[in-house]
């Protein structure tokens, strides 16, 4: 077995806080002391500026840092930053670009770690996340299961706007802290209702953390019925006329979980009706987009109401007969088809052509003549044609007895289109 050894020297990559040189330890600062050159940014360059080595400041780009490191390779060189170099840090990017062998890491007290002693919590099953590089989105879909959450926020996504983006999501339910220029002199920690932090400007150097307020359910109030999928049928809104057409809860979630959504699928749903599979589905593939295709100008309106009402931004309500509704549009990944007509084979054999290869399809049929046409044609222009019969009771109590009424059955139709023809 062969070992590889760097001939080069040694670089240490040193943290420091907010209080400076003062808050080191011993080992760190003797290795400062010792060094040749310190490279940093201008903020943290500042602590130190008392020492003789050479001073070289660099931005926050990855490649100059690196690119200076190696112009200095034959010296005693060390990087200085913020905190932990291995949490939310350069370490690992230099490690993997460089080789662990060329560094050896000396870490201070991380930021996050300060901040969270500062309010006397525990950080250890909290959820923690840097903004300058993670979506705000994640915190979101976090926020909904996490006990706390420690965020590094940004100049573009202040803690003003991760709480106003919170409560826009009714997401209302944490204690917010800011935690600013942790041990500096200037140390300042912030705290309040989302609501209060969402009015208030802080410095670019802080920490928020979110505490889930005590003995409050799961999802808020405004929340209640309103399920990714699942949802009950009458939180939908109907045309009086037509109640009882809308896919009712059961059978949406078999017909939800064939299509197989991913997060970021194009999703079309054929004869859309109320918009019930659209907004579950627009929930699921947050990243994705959804296309509620409806023919009747009446429920097209109802759709638009169902998606103000769910807060779903990614689907859309398209007026038209298929297939002429969707030719703009772009394919899809996933297309669920509602409807009785006669002419449901037909659309099905035109949606198969648009759909992307790999994707999924499911039609909602209710005769049998129906059921054989799209499933011979599934069976011969796609794979892995499938037919499942969704038979569901609902218990209801007469003369002192429950006894069950069954709804109509139907069946959900599905297929893949292959990758290659």
């Amino acid at each position: 077995m062969e070992r590889s050894v760097s001939t080069s020297p040694k670089i240490f990559i040193v943290g420091i806080g907010d209080d400076g040189f003062e808050g080191l330890t011993s080992q760190s600062t003797r290795i400062l002391g010792d060094a040749q050159v310190i490279v940093g940014n201008a903020q943290v360059l500042g602590h130190v500026d008392k020492l003789s080595a050479e001073k070289v400041p660099v931005s926050g780009d990855l490649g100059e840092i690196v690119e200076t490191l190696e112009k200095h390779q034959d010296k005693d060189v060390v990087l200085l930053t913020s905190g932990d170099p291995l949490f939310y840090g350069v370490s690992k990017y230099l490690c993997d670009k460089l080789g662990k062998d060329r560094f050896h890491v000396i870490p201070h007290v991380s930021s996050m770690q300060l901040a969270f002693a500062r309010i006397k919590e525990s950080w250890d099953d909290a959820h923690l996340a840097n903004l300058a590089n993670q979506p705000l989105e994640s915190v979101i879909a976090a926020a909904r299961i996490s006990e706390a959450i420690g965020l590094f926020t940004t100049e573009a996504i202040p803690p003003k706007e991760v709480a106003k983006t919170l409560l826009g999501h009714d997401l209302d339910y944490f204690h917010a802290y800011v935690c600013e220029n942790l041990g500096s002199p200037n140390e300042c920690v912030t705290q309040g209702d989302l609501k209060e932090i969402a009015e208030q400007s802080f410095g670019p150097l802080n920490v928020m953390i979110l505490v889930r307020k005590p003995d409050v359910p799961d999802r808020p109030m405004s929340l209640v019925g309103k399920r990714k999928f699942g949802n009950p049928d009458d939180v939908f809104r109907q045309s009086k006329p037509k109640r009882g057409l809308l896919t009712p809860m059961e059978v949406r979630c078999i017909a939800l979980s064939l299509l197989d959504l991913g997060d970021s699928s194009v999703v079309w749903d054929v004869g859309a009706g109320s918009g019930s599979v659209s907004i579950e589905a627009g929930m699921i593939a947050e990243k994705g987009s959804v296309y509620a295709i409806e023919m009747d100008p009446e429920d097209h309106g109802l759709i638009r109401t169902n998606i103000d009402n769910f807060a779903v931004k990614n689907v859309q309500a398209v007026l038209g007969k298929a297939p002429e509704a969707w030719t703009s549009l772009p394919d899809p990944d996933c297309i669920f088809i509602g409807g009785t007509g006669r002419q449901i084979s037909g659309i099905c054999e035109q949606a198969l052509k648009r759909l992307k290869p790999g994707g999924r399809i499911v039609a909602n049929i209710s005769s049998i003549e129906n059921l054989a046409d799209v499933h011979r044609l599934f069976d011969a222009e796609a794979e892995a044609a499938k037919v499942t019969m969704v038979n569901i009771s609902h218990a209801t109590y007469q003369l002192e007895r429950h006894r069950f009424e069954a709804s109509n059955p139907t069946f959900l139709v599905s297929a893949k289109k292959p990758l290659k023809k």
